[in-house]
């Protein structure tokens, strides 16, 4: 044969064309599988035709597996370059709309050049209805108002036949799945207008056992005409698109008669996607505290924790489950420090659980979460998990994570997610982003360990241990603690012992002030930090935070005045600022240090607040202290000669500093240009921007509400300003 000859020959080769779609919509169905087979005779023959006697005899065990394919967006597919024969095309998903899912099959008789046509007509007959709730409560009537649910009730021909999860509904957000019923879906009604449910009723393929899986003639790999035996993308199920519409309504006006009171209220705002993001920090934060870390040692150790909130008592299975590990984990050099080492293992799973912002069970209080936000005068209409869910995280990568860290991950594409959270000792090993880390980053800020160090927590736990190590005092005068008898701390001494000889594991002041520069541009003074000299300092930091507490002074004195709406676009401004600056400090040691100072540090409040020290140190029992580590370090305080400012506004420093800082770190406030999600902000964070304003004038003397900007005294270090106060405090002794 000649080659021209030979070239029209392979020219006139055949194909099978094949369309799939719902019959009754006319919707085409994506990513179907089909299965080609070349028919055979009971002998082995290719068939001559398509007789009755063929169709109704067709059993795929008895042809000749050629080649699989998948249906696309527009419901087609072709199987190419085939020789002249009869051929059956087999659909390849599951049929519930079929009784006994049966084989849906088509067969044709392939001519030389031409294409042959196999249409699936399916009797699928999908139906989304749209009913109404209000307040849990099903609307009878027209209820398409702003506020109430919309359920999206799914049906098809053969839903009655469906029991396991072959067969599946997916919804777009915001719709999901209703608790207890697979093809229920419910969403909130947030605005008027046209609304609409769409999802994708997906069909499985057939497991390996079903008749169109089993192939005759050899292995499954065959070609057609020379081709690849598979045609698309791998076995994703078959989709049939969804889509039902519908208009909402705003709630009808109710008129009012009688007798009408007129009165000014403060300015009106709606709610914002973040507001379950500052809840969780508040309710997290609020987790860490001391006394809380106080009930769950009490109870791991003395089976105590009666008084435990219902969330803390869900929460502690999490807790001790991380202790029992990391107890087999962590161990200490030196012998005669169990009791040590069992405080440091319990002490760190208790950070590692209640420091994840997004651990489950959630840090939702419903009822507390809604009276706190009552009080801000900020609106709560929906529930704040729901709209943490579907309205506020993000998916990455198939992980819902904060937008802010949305939107670093989308910055490193290239970077792969190297681990799930139960491999994270064996992930840094890895090149990647480590899983846990971007789903559920730990919320902690190293300001709490900052004001607690300036406080004289950490200084005080020193002065002990080295009492403890029969040590003298630095400095030419007599030692305050050289008279002070020790042996009713000889309860203590196993822990004391382990705590001083693990001093060489523990971070050190030096260490602490570098990355209290790094992260805040602020820094400690005194002897034991001298010749400090950092490479990345957020010199910057101190003077914007300060003018963002001056300009929340001036929006509480307007948002209280009910003759006028206060402007938050200078908070917004000023939110970007510090945000950035913020930002720019998150490197390095960021997710390793704070976590590590605050464990050493609630270590250190746990051992001053056991019974032993307030016989051991001169404290005043009448002052209500909120806890009870802080009376030991204020008279410790006073037998050195230290500042005479308690540890109590120290402690106000830390912990609304902390909130302050982790609601500006974590807000995706680059993006953001509407100044409604400032207003929220400043009106929720109000008691702690203002506690952090009142405890800074009684720890510094400087006052933040003032107003007008002092350049001055916002830029001074508070180290600076604290050193002052001492001066001047022994100047007037």
């Amino acid at each position: 044969m000649s080659t021209k000859n030979a070239a029209a020959a392979k020219e006139r080769r055949g194909a099978i064309q094949v369309s799939v779609h719902d019959s009754s919509s006319g919707v085409p169905l994506a990513n179907a599988a089909f299965r080609l087979y070349l028919g055979r005779d009971a002998h082995g023959a290719a068939l001559a035709g398509c007789s009755d006697q063929v169709m109704q005899n067709w059993d795929p065990a008895g042809h000749t597996f050629l080649a699989e394919g998948f249906s696309g967006a527009e419901g087609q597919l072709t199987f190419a370059d085939l020789d002249s024969g009869v051929y059956f095309v087999a659909f390849d998903n599951v049929t519930p709309f079929v009784s006994n899912e049966p084989v849906l099959f088509h067969c044709a008789t392939v001519r030389a050049g031409c294409t042959e046509m196999a249409c699936f007509e399916l009797d699928i007959r999908p139906v989304v209805d749209i009913e109404w709730e209000s307040d849990g409560q099903p609307v009878n009537t027209r209820g398409g108002f702003v506020g109430n649910k919309a359920l999206a009730i799914v049906s098809f021909n053969g839903i009655d036949r469906v029991l396991d999860s072959r067969v599946q509904v997916i919804p777009k957000l915001p719709w999901v799945a209703r608790t207890g019923e697979r093809f229920t879906f419910i969403s909130t009604i947030r605005r008027a207008g046209a609304q609409k449910f769409e999802g994708l009723l997906q069909l499985a393929r057939r497991a390996d056992n079903d008749p169109t899986h089993r192939v005759a003639g050899g292995p499954a790999a065959h070609t057609v005409g020379g081709g690849p035996a598979v045609i698309g993308l791998a076995a994703a199920p078959a989709s049939l698109a969804l889509l039902r519409e519908f208009d909402a309504e705003d709630r009808p006006p109710s008129p009012i008669s009688g007798t009408v009171g007129v009165s000014l209220t403060r300015t009106e705002t709606e709610p914002t996607e973040d507001l379950p993001l500052w809840t969780l920090i508040r309710n997290s934060t609020e987790a860490l505290s001391f006394n809380n870390y106080l009930q769950f040692i009490d109870q791991l150790f003395c089976g105590g924790g009666g008084d435990l909130t219902e969330f803390e008592r869900a929460r502690f299975p999490n807790k001790n489950k991380a202790f029992q590990s990391l107890k087999l984990r962590r161990a200490l050099p030196f012998n005669d420090a169990e009791s040590y080492r069992v405080l440091k293992a319990a002490t760190e799973a208790f950070v590692m659980v209640n420091c994840g912002v997004l651990n489950t069970p959630l840090a939702f209080d419903p009822t507390e979460d809604a009276a706190y936000l009552d009080r801000r005068d900020i609106p709560n209409t929906s529930n704040l998990s729901e709209v943490l869910t579907n309205d506020y995280l993000e998916s990455v990568d198939g992980v819902p994570t904060l937008p802010y860290l949305a939107v670093i991950r989308r910055k490193l594409p290239d970077i792969p997610i190297t681990m799930s959270s139960s491999m994270e000792h064996e992930a840094d090993l890895c090149f990647g982003i480590i899983q846990e880390r971007l789903a559920n980053p730990c919320l902690l800020e190293l300001i709490w360990s900052y004001w607690h160090e300036e406080g004289m927590l950490v200084q005080t736990m020193n002065a002990i241990t080295q009492r403890f190590q029969n040590l003298r005092a630095p400095g030419i005068g007599p030692d305050p603690l050289a008279n002070t008898e020790i042996d009713m701390l000889r309860p203590l001494n196993n822990l004391l012992w382990g705590y001083t000889q693990d001093e060489q594991h523990r971070l050190t002041v030096v260490r602490r002030n570098y990355e209290y520069d790094h992260h805040y541009g602020i820094r400690l003074d005194g002897k034991a930090v001298r010749n400090f000299r950092p490479a990345d300092s957020r010199s910057q930091f101190l003077e914007a935070f300060h003018h963002l507490l001056r300009l929340l002074t001036s929006f509480y004195k307007q948002d209280d005045d009910t003759t006028v709406k206060a402007d938050a676009f200078p908070v917004l401004n000023a939110l970007k600022e510090v945000h950035l600056i913020l930002s720019q400090g998150a490197h390095n040691q960021y997710g390793d240090l704070p976590s590590t100072a605050r464990i050493e540090m609630l270590m250190q409040q746990w051992l001053l607040a056991r019974p032993e020290f307030r016989e051991f140190l001169p404290t005043r029992v009448m002052v209500a202290y909120p806890e009870p580590w802080m009376d030991r370090v204020d008279a410790m305080k006073k037998l050195q000669g230290w500042t005479d400012t308690s540890v109590m506004h120290f402690r106000s420093l830390a912990m609304f500093g902390e909130q302050l800082f982790l609601s500006i770190r974590y807000g995706n406030w680059s993006d953001i240009y509407e100044s409604t999600q400032a207003f929220n902000w400043a009106r929720f964070w109000r008691p702690q921007a203002q506690g952090y304003i009142h405890a800074y004038r009684a720890a510094t003397g400087v006052d933040l509400s003032v107003d007008g900007s002092d350049a001055a005294a916002d830029s001074t270090l508070p180290s600076v300003l604290l050193r002052q106060r001492l001066s001047q405090q022994q100047r007037n002794a």
